[in-house]
């Protein structure tokens, strides 16, 4: 089955054109030259697509590349039979029909004979200037017979890094994937499915990202009945069922069913006297597949939606607030595109109502502008670099004086980012179908005012090498929100990120590390380092201290007449006094103490959990001071981030304040972060304040406490 026939009963026409048979127009086009007053009739169809976006276009550089086109490609063939010229044809007036600027359609027109025939690309810079010259350089195939297996994927980074000075070559090539992708039927099934697996996996991602629907759906559609004919056949015979007439039973067809909702619609606007246009909006073939397995069974409303077009921005809240007063709204279908838009540009208010009969409804709401941009993307920009172009930004001039593409989105910077670390095809080939099979993106801010782009699903870890790059090897932590947070926490849309950096440059990343990063820059620059030191394959931040760990111990002093320990001073002669682990008070906090089972005095600070628990219980509290002995001994939990030298940096911090450590535990890292006990002997208690802020001081470390819980207390 060719790709053209599984198209041809498509419930959707996107333009009131009918289709044009280039096929007669192929062959119209070698009955020889024409008059130099009037366009060849071959593409006059273009002319007057053209003409319908752009009124004043100037059609002599159209007139000077379709001649240029059809005489270098005269005498070759496309495997369907037809003259090679209809490709080039068509493929322009694909980007016509979308509202393409002159430029764009005269490098459609040469977009391949650079590649198929004896034009040069010298030839192209001198007839039709550098712009031209760029973009058919842009899209033309490196050679086999250069590259062998790695001619695709090289092809494809070629594509793409042109892409990022000038987003009107991926342009093109959509376009040219979508005539190639109707007319495939005449390729072997196995080649079909190999293109089809490619355009799946590649340049319907792309056309998503650059907000082409138009191009990305019939592609979508094309794809279905190549690589899942069965589910094809099936949609396609539930799409048929649901457009025929009714049966005897007097049922509403479904599209009788949104014409009722519509005319309702239309109604309630016009009484609301705001200016709107109705429309009903069949879904396409792999838009229904994926409605029928989201909902099992399909409503009879299920294969179309109703598109509501109005003149400015404010009028589509109007009718939304129309719409959910005059009738019942599906409130978890609702979606504000306008306020916060997509990645690729789109626009558009989503919601759903239920009709008079309880038919439901999906309602798009839109500008015709907004509605332009959402089929045309940023085809519908015009020419991005004109200074006199009113719909499109205006062109920058950066420092380096390397034109910037002003409608170059976060994705598409990023990918050539990473792509310069993808030395080679395979790993660039695998990276690039991985990075756009993430379908959605998310907007992080950074303390510092500045935003970052990220797909859904990002960790702080990506954040980390998106905003450092390879700085990020150092990355100890982060603040998300204001509160701590592992590296591998996942970030959400608005989220604020603060990334923590260790002072120590020769820190390195870990191997789970792997487990938690999402973008290939990320995953490239961390299995680089780990490659480049084999050494250390446990990572740095996850290496276990080489320290013996002792286990907490419990000591004790009695002696007659008033006890002691640590200064600690109780009004029980021959008592034994006892420091609490869960709280480790130290001269000068304020203290309270129990007696426990064998007539043990515990001190605890006041502010201890443990205090209240006894005083609910009954127990009488027993006065407690602090004795003149200046000494102390006190149990700190330091928690860090893990790193290399971290146990020596502390260890060294505690001996400078002249602390002796009694014993330590070293917990096992857990998603980065190390917990470190340390009961400690102090010369003098006033000195404990300044120990706790060295402590701190100390990097990666990010808080430092009095122990809260049962530990070491000497």
């Amino acid at each position: 089955m060719s790709a053209e026939a599984t198209n041809s009963g498509a419930p959707i026409r996107r333009r009131g054109r009918p289709r044009i048979d280039l096929r007669r127009l192929g062959r119209v086009a070698l009955l020889g030259p024409v008059s130099r007053d009037r366009l060849p009739d071959a593409i006059g169809h273009v002319a007057e697509a053209h003409r319908a976006h752009h009124p004043d276009a100037d059609l002599s550089i159209l007139h000077r590349a379709y001649v240029l086109a059809e005489s270098s490609h005269r005498g070759q063939m496309r495997k369907s039979g037809e003259p090679y010229i209809t490709h080039p044809l068509a493929v322009t007036l694909i980007l016509a029909e979308l509202g393409a600027e002159t430029t764009t359609l005269t490098a459609s027109l040469l977009h391949d004979t650079v590649e198929d025939t004896e034009v040069t690309l010298d030839q192209v810079r001198e007839q039709f200037g550098k712009e031209v010259c760029y973009l058919v350089d842009g899209v033309t195939k490196l050679e086999k017979v250069d590259y062998g297996a790695a001619a695709e994927p090289e092809t494809f980074r070629k594509m793409l890094v042109a892409t990022g000075d000038d987003v009107r070559v991926m342009s093109i090539k959509l376009a040219d994937r979508l005539h190639n992708m109707r007319t495939l039927g005449v390729m072997r099934p196995e080649k079909q499915a190999r293109i089809a697996k490619v355009t799946s996996d590649v340049l319907i991602p792309l056309a998503e990202r650059l907000g082409v629907q138009a191009l990305k759906t019939e592609l979508e559609d094309l794809v279905f009945a190549i690589l899942h004919p069965e589910e094809y056949e099936h949609t396609r015979a539930l799409i048929a069922a649901a457009s025929a007439q009714p049966d005897a039973s007097g049922a509403a067809a479904p599209q009788d069913l949104l014409a009722a909702i519509a005319e309702n619609v239309a109604a309630v606007l016009r009484e609301a006297d705001i200016p709107a246009e109705v429309l009903i909006r069949p879904r396409h073939y792999v838009s229904v597949h994926r409605v029928r397995i989201k909902r099992g069974e399909l409503r009879g409303t299920d294969f179309g939606r109703l598109l509501v077009l109005v003149g400015e921005d404010a009028d589509c809240y109007a009718v939304l607030g129309e719409l959910h007063t005059c009738f019942t709204p599906v409130i978890s279908e609702f979606k504000d595109f306008i306020a916060a838009p997509k990645f690729n540009l789109y626009q558009s208010l989503h919601t759903a109502v239920v009709g008079p009969d309880g038919a439901v409804a999906e309602v798009l709401i839109r500008t015709h502008r907004m509605h332009k941009v959402a089929e045309a993307g940023v085809i519908a920009l015009g020419n991005p670099y004109a200074a006199d172009s009113g719909s499109a930004p205006q062109s920058a001039e950066p420092a380096d004086g390397e034109r910037a593409d002003p409608t170059r989105p976060g994705w598409l910077s990023r990918l050539l980012e990473w792509q310069q670390s993808a030395p080679d095809p395979d790993t660039f080939w695998t990276t690039l179908r991985a990075d756009l099979a993430q379908d959605r993106e998310i907007t992080v801010f950074r303390t510092d005012g500045g935003t970052l782009g990220l797909p859904a699903g990002a960790s702080c870890i990506d954040a980390a090498y998106t905003q450092h790059g390879d700085e990020a090897h150092s990355c100890i932590g982060a603040r998300v929100n204001g509160r701590l947070a592992t590296l591998g926490t996942v970030l959400s849309d608005g989220d604020t990120v603060q990334l923590l950096l260790a002072e120590d440059a020769a820190s390195g990343p870990s191997p789970d590390w792997l487990d938690h990063a999402r973008t290939p820059a990320a995953r490239i620059a961390i299995t680089g380092w780990l490659d480049a030191h084999p050494e250390d394959t446990q990572g740095p931040h996850s290496s276990r201290p080489a320290e013996p760990r002792s286990e907490p111990q419990l000591q004790e002093s009695t002696g007659p007449g008033h006890a002691r320990f640590a200064s600690a001073v109780v009004d029980r002669p021959d008592a034994t006094v006892r420091l609490a682990g869960c709280c480790t008070p130290a001269p000068p906090d304020a203290v309270t103490g129990f007696v426990v089972r064998g007539g043990a005095v515990t001190v605890h600070r006041q502010e201890c959990s443990a205090v209240a628990r006894m005083r609910s219980v009954g127990r009488v509290p027993v006065s407690v001071s602090w004795g003149d002995a200046a000494g102390c001994r006190v149990t700190l939990v330091a928690e860090s981030f893990g790193r290399p030298r971290l146990l020596a940096d502390l260890t060294e911090a505690i001996a400078t304040a002249d602390a002796a450590i009694i014993s330590a535990t070293v917990e096992p890292p857990s998603e980065q972060r190390v917990r470190h006990t340390y009961t400690l002997q102090l010369p003098d208690a006033t000195g404990l304040p300044a120990l706790m802020r060295a402590m701190r001081d100390v990097p990666g470390v990010y808080d430092v406490s009095r122990a809260q819980h049962p530990a070491a207390t000497g």
